[in-house]
């Protein structure tokens, strides 16, 4: 059936939504799903996955795409420019990546040069991507045969590519393209309301497919991706979005009936509402320095029906929010480079850069010697980040442990991940699950 004027514009609206996501990530630094948030409001309901398939596949598929573009361009762009960049991005991604017509996604790219007020770019625009409908195949065979940067061959930066090969010279390969997947959905079943197995029976009865997780008593796969409102239970707080690894940090830190309980870095809540499942009647603060994410813990633990103290602060500076009581347990999920969750967040590739590592583990480092004082003898800190890299990761602890006389390192048992110093590391895509770090320390004395 051919489309009608609102349906193609539904579908201009998309790209031109595609495009400015991709402008303010690429071009102004800013958050993939801080825009996407911003933007999809305002963009056809039944149009809303179309904008999230291109924001994500050319970020994802970026460093090819720019080499690609270069071979099609006889000189760069000019900087007043980047939106037409990114025009011609969506639209050779869609030709190589998305099974729709190829006269479709000319004609409608094309289209949206009249939304961005340049009209000179028509014909440009029209002429680049029927060249790369000729002679793409050619170019991406050429650029994968000759592997002219490793950036467009494992859709790394090169500084990062670096990193993985340092931290990890077996498995670096294997990162890198797990990064490049696209990730599972899976879910966190509340049990302090329902049974895996019961849960697992709305799902028959709604017919969505799904695997229950090797590891986590919780955890469940879906096979294919949905919105939440779909899934049975969501909406009354029976089950909640969370990757296998990070399901682990409530397991690890076992809270118990009334302890006091530090959930820092703590937005957007997952964990925070998971510890609180486990452990209900546990007195729970949840820290984090952003008022604004702070919201998404409040909503996230509002659904689940469960309560604790939320608080804005930073973690690195106690005498600004704490109380002065101590803590029986302390969870630290500590801000990271996020390089274990490329593959749910392609923007990290654009936003992240090789000082940011540096100044990230001083930042954990400040962090962990605050949050250990308020720790009680006895006590346990759960270290966690979701970071691949040795120095924000087991290299940190150790360095830790040495500094600091009354920390004691604790075995983590189990046939997930792999040891990693005093810790355990998940790399990504290891039994479907996204990369994730964990170290848990003793304060030696007794309660």
């Amino acid at each position: 059936m051919a489309k009608g004027k609102g349906d193609t514009a539904k579908t201009m609206a998309a790209r031109l939504a595609a495009v400015r996501v991709l402008q303010q990530v690429v071009d102004e630094g800013q958050s993939l799903s801080a825009q996407l948030a911003q933007i999809l409001p305002r963009v056809a309901a039944e149009e809303r996955g179309l904008v999230q398939e291109i924001s994500y596949g050319v970020l994802r598929w970026l460093p090819q795409l720019d080499a690609i573009l270069e071979k099609l361009l006889r000189k760069p762009l000019k900087r007043k420019d980047v939106d037409v960049e990114m025009l011609l991005l969506v639209g050779i991604y869609q030709l190589q990546h998305l099974n729709l017509p190829e006269y479709a996604a000319i004609s409608e790219t094309v289209e949206i040069t009249h939304k961005l007020r340049k009209q000179w770019a028509k014909g440009f625009v029209n002429g680049v991507l029927r060249n790369f409908q000729r002679d793409g195949q050619k170019i991406v065979t050429a650029l994968n045969a000759y592997a002219e940067s490793d950036e467009s061959k494992y859709l790394h930066p090169q500084w990062l590519i670096g990193k993985v090969k340092l931290g990890w010279p077996g498995q670096w390969e294997q990162i890198l393209d797990a990064n490049n997947q696209r990730p599972p959905m899976t879910l966190r079943i509340n049990l302090a309301q329902t049974g895996r197995d019961e849960f697992c029976k709305r799902l028959d009865s709604a017919e969505i497919g799904y695997q229950q997780s090797r590891f986590s008593r919780s955890g469940i796969t879906l096979t294919k991706p949905m919105a939440v409102e779909q899934i049975p239970g969501f909406v009354d707080g029976l089950a909640s979005v969370q990757d296998g690894a990070a399901q682990f940090a409530a397991e690890l830190l076992a809270p118990e009936a009334n302890e006091r309980i530090l959930d820092a870095c703590a937005a957007p809540g997952g964990k925070t509402a998971h510890i609180l499942e486990r452990a209900p009647s546990c007195e729970l603060t949840a820290l984090d320095h952003d008022p604004l994410r702070l919201e998404r813990v409040e909503e996230n633990l509002e659904r689940i029906g469960v309560t604790a103290q939320v608080i804005a602060g930073d973690a690195a500076k106690p005498a600004d929010w704490w109380d002065g009581e101590l803590y029986d347990r302390i969870l630290l999920d500590a801000p990271c480079s996020a390089t274990g969750v490329i593959r749910r967040h392609p923007d990290i590739k654009v936003l992240r850069h090789p000082d940011d590592i540096e100044t990230l583990v001083s930042l954990q480092k400040q962090i962990l010697d605050a949050l250990w004082k308020l720790l009680k003898p006895g006590g346990t800190l759960l270290y966690a980040t979701c970071s691949i890299l040795p120095q924000e990761n087991s290299q940190q602890i150790d360095s830790f442990i040495q500094r600091t006389e009354d920390a004691e390192p604790q075995s983590i048992d189990g046939e997930w991940g792999i040891e990693s110093g005093v810790g355990r590391q998940i790399l990504p895509g290891m039994d479907g699950m996204d990369g994730f770090f964990y170290a848990l320390l003793k304060k030696a004395g007794n309660q």
